[in-house]
């Protein structure tokens, strides 16, 4: 019950529309009560099985003295205006009630949509924002395609099976409990035999749902496997074709999905078996009161009026929906629940980039950064080993070495996308975890291998961050990154959609726009991770072109795949296997006849 609390304390902030719900669901109770209740006069005159009442009775709060005043107000429209018309009074007043049950109904409908809407919206949007700052550690530990599922699919199954339900969970007992009163101030001894039946039935209902959480878990986890397949397909469809693997893909992709659907046919099942068993069991004891009440009936010695009887078997009609109701919901909010499971294992999920309560703010950058003796361990092992740089501002800082050796993985700690294991980065003399991070990583412009473009205009891309641009800023930063030109003969021109990732642009000019990007962002620390390394010679020389006028007199730490774009570097990091081996200029180390100029004698072989 702990989640189910979780889930509705995303519903409390509407409390307004819920006790307007409330209200409204109390009038429609109350209304459809009344009209029920007009049954017994409306068959006691059909079948003039009372005596008219002359004297007037004292009204007391009881369901008795209501139905004897009603019956001593019919008995002065028979006196005085026959028959007939008192039929027809009864007649309007129990359409009136009809009438003001189904007022209630809608306008309960009305203000619980909010609620509902307004429940789901904050779940989204919670979700959504952990996904922003929860560490790119956590990504590397779960599927895309399954953390989509849990921001569409089962934040779509938390309303359908549980928020769907809130007003049930409220409504229905009232209800019931409206209905309960009344029946037992007909009659204490049939009420009680009903009392002691329902439990009885209840219990085979529950004993269904038992399971149904953990299966549900289940199923759950296997759609979030057919979303990662899908969107590894989307992603990699190039190379899927390329090399023949459709029918791999189709195979895998069925065995997912034929888990699924025997999973979700034994799910669904066990839920659509509780709606007609709990029918049945319905059916079952009416048949037993008609029984047991029928004899109290027709006994010599009538505990019960005909008339009263059967209004009670009506009222006790319209227990069984709101219960049956009640059990239906039970199963959907165990189903339910299983999806807030993946939901609030995601924003329950460690945010190891944390940011101090007393973060202290910084927003330039003076003198130097110092990667102070740093280790980083990646799970169970260190994959950064004792790394001490020095990077005074305005120079140029050069990391090379082989794939796996560490590169990257230092330049994502200067930003905080990892925090090290030991050691420190400091900046300006400050630990860099004891500032803002956004004042942080206000400070640095990053271009990567990998161009992230995103579904949006030329001019929204560049400008990605930043609010009141003007144009001339994003076309003279555009001109700086060699961009313009090309952007200009677009059909659109800035205001082009470069559409899902860039697509309709070639490598080059995604790689312009990023650096327009951080051009117009204008940092103090400059990073770029290969950003070069994917482009052919043309758009290459292009591209380092526009690298060099934003690197002039500017901070930069560059990771270099292609030694000939760092000759000119203040200093020169060699990285293997997580460790420094050498460091020094182009020069200094191609004297020392090391790993650097074996490096450089590959390239130039190649």
């Amino acid at each position: 019950m702990k989640k189910l609390r979780r889930v509705l304390a995303y519903v409390f902030p509407y409390w307004g529309h819920l006790l307007a719900n409330l209200f409204f669901n109390i009038i429609a109770i109350v209304s459809s009560l009344f009209s029920l209740a007009l049954l017994i006069p409306f068959l006691n005159l059909l079948f003039g099985m009372n005596k008219l009442i002359t004297v007037k009775p004292v009204l007391h709060f009881s369901t008795h003295s209501a139905l004897n005043y009603l019956n001593y107000y019919i008995s002065q429209i028979i006196i005085h205006q026959g028959k007939l018309q008192a039929l027809v009074f009864i007649c309007i007043v129990i359409l009136t009630s009809f009438f003001f049950k189904d007022i209630g109904r809608y306008f309960a409908m009305y203000f619980i949509t909010s609620a509902r809407s307004g429940a789901i919206r904050g779940v989204r949007d919670d979700l959504y924002a952990k996904l922003l700052i929860l560490p790119l550690s956590y990504y590397t530990k779960n599927k895309k395609g399954d953390l989509i599922t849990r921001i569409t699919s089962d934040v779509q199954e938390l309303e359908i099976s549980i928020l769907n339900y809130i007003e049930v969970l409220v409504r229905d007992p009232l209800t019931i409990i409206a209905y309960l009163a009344f029946m037992v101030s007909l009659s204490l001894k049939l009420s009680i035999f009903v009392l002691v039946i329902l439990p009885v039935t209840g219990l085979f209902i529950g004993t269904i749902g038992r399971n149904l959480r953990k299966n549900s878990v289940i199923l759950q986890n296997l759609y979030g496997g057919l979303m990662s397949i899908i969107e590894e397909t989307l992603s990699g469809l190039r190379v899927v074709k390329g090399f023949n693997a459709i029918s791999y893909f189709n195979r895998r992709f069925e065995a997912m999905d034929k888990t699924y659907y025997y999973k979700q046919v034994s799910v669904n099942r066990r839920r659509d078996l509780s709606s007609p068993l709990s029918e049945f069991l319905s059916s079952f004891v009416i048949v037993v009161i008609l029984w047991f009440g029928g004899q109290m009936v027709i006994s010599p010695h009538a505990t019960i009026q005909a008339a009263d009887f059967i209004t009670f078997i009506v009222v006790f009609s319209q227990v069984i929906s709101p219960a049956k109701s009640l059990s239906q919901s039970y199963f959907n909010i165990r189903k339910g629940l299983a999806s807030a499971d993946r939901i609030f294992e995601v924003l329950d999920a460690s945010n190891v980039i944390e940011e101090k309560p007393e973060a202290l703010p910084i927003k330039s950058f003076k003198k130097e950064i110092h990667f102070e003796h740093v280790f980083f361990k990646y799970q169970k092992h260190f994959v950064i080993k004792d790394i001490d740089i020095r990077i005074p501002k305005g120079k140029m800082i050069a990391i090379v070495g082989e794939s796996g050796g560490g590169k990257s993985t230092i330049v994502d700690l200067l930003p905080r996308f990892y925090d090290v294991t030991k050691g420190r980065i400091l900046l300006d003399g400050h630990d860099i975890r004891e500032l803002k991070i956004n004042d942080l990583r206000g400070l640095m412009g990053i271009v990567s291998q990998d161009s992230v473009l995103f579904n949006d205009t030329v001019f929204n891309n560049i400008a990605f961050g930043m609010s009141n641009v003007s144009q001339e800023a994003v076309e003279e930063a555009a001109k700086v990154a060699n961009a313009h030109d090309f952007i200009i003969k677009m059909e659109n021109g800035y205001q082009t959609s470069v559409r899902d990732r860039g697509v309709i642009l070639s490598g080059g000019q995604r790689q312009r726009l990023s650096i327009a990007r951080a051009v117009l962002a204008n940092p103090d620390i400059l990073i770029l991770d290969e950003a070069t390394s994917a482009l052919d010679t043309e758009a290459e020389r292009l591209v380092q072109d526009a690298l060099s006028k934003i690197m002039k007199n500017r901070t930069t730490l560059v990771i270099a795949h292609r030694l000939s774009t760092i000759r000119d570097a203040d200093e020169i990091i060699v990285m293997q296997k997580g460790k420094i081996v050498e460091r020094g200029s182009h020069d200094v180390l191609v004297k020392q006849n090391g790993i650097y100029k074996r490096l450089q004698d590959l390239q130039s072989f190649s």
